[in-house]
């Protein structure tokens, strides 16, 4: 039957109905996959013809990773040299192996290199590109795909469609009926540091989190900190919240009509059903 793989440094739910439970010390996520991914080199487990054909860079990966021995990042990372070494057979192996992972991957000071990491995992073994394989991050909030789609992400407007493009632009510019900035706008991480820099001195956040979700938590609150002026519009009373001169309620799904899509594109219908505040 079908392998359940869970790494995470804690003990949820899902753990009960793994095969292989890695409770990894915080942290360790890239020393750990490094640690995988010299298995399966050293023993040869890796999709030669796919590399060849689909991949370039595998030569820096393996002078990356010939350093990350099982045994030497076992007492690092708190996992037994031999565990790591029968889940990287098994995940390479495998005819199918999907990755799933959640946002504790990339909210985290070193997710661009956590999900590096992953993407190397997938593309060595040739497990993506076929049904039931590849790289499934699961989102954080639950219409932020639908969001996206629509073009809430600073470099893309509705439909992933590039704010560079002339075309585009000019598209939405007519729709609109006003002038488009024809650079990307900034993602939370630059915004942050645009504050350091005194670029920025006043923010709005709405339905954003980023004294929790940044991935560099102190840099982001002692940004928030520098701000002459911030609003917050929100359900809750987030952490980001704490650093708000003006707090404005919002409305929540029963309170509006509006629309939820999920990951896999499934669109779900919200009626409003009460007054909101």
């Amino acid at each position: 039957g079908s392998k359940l793989i869970i790494i995470e440094p804690y003990h949820s739910d899902i753990a009960l109905h793994a095969s292989h439970f890695l409770q990894l010390r915080p942290g360790t996520d890239v020393l750990l996959l490094n640690a995988m991914m010299n298995v399966i080199i050293n023993e040869g487990l890796q999709n030669k013809k796919f590399i060849d054909e689909h991949t370039n860079g595998f030569e820096s990966i393996l002078e990356t990773v010939k350093e990350y021995s099982p045994e030497k990042v076992s007492p690092i990372c708190g996992i037994d040299s031999d565990t790591i070494k029968e889940v990287a057979r098994l995940y390479a192996t495998s005819k199918k192996s999907i990755i799933f992972w959640g946002m504790g991957i990339s909210q985290h000071i070193h997710g661009t290199d956590n999900a590096r990491c992953l993407i190397s995992l997938a593309l060595m073994t040739g497990q993506i590109g076929r049904e039931s394989t590849g790289l499934h991050p699961l989102r954080g909030q639950n219409n932020v795909q639908g969001a996206s789609d629509v073009g809430l992400i600073p470099m893309v407007y509705p439909d992933y469609q590039p704010v560079t493009d002339p075309e585009v632009r000019m598209k939405f510019e007519k729709l609109w009926g006003q002038k488009l900035n024809p650079e990307n706008g900034k993602t939370i991480v630059e915004i942050m540091h645009a504050i350091y820099n005194g670029d920025i001195n006043g923010l709005y956040i709405m339905g954003e989190n980023p004294a929790m979700s940044d991935p560099n938590l102190n840099h982001a609150r002692e940004a928030l900190s520098k701000l002459d002026h911030l609003v917050v519009q929100d359900i809750f009373f987030t952490e980001t919240c704490g650093y708000a001169d003006v707090i404005l309620p919002a409305s929540a799904f029963p309170e509006k009509n509006g629309t939820f899509t999920n990951t896999d594109r499934r669109v779900q219908l919200g009626r409003q059903a009460i007054e909101p505040p």
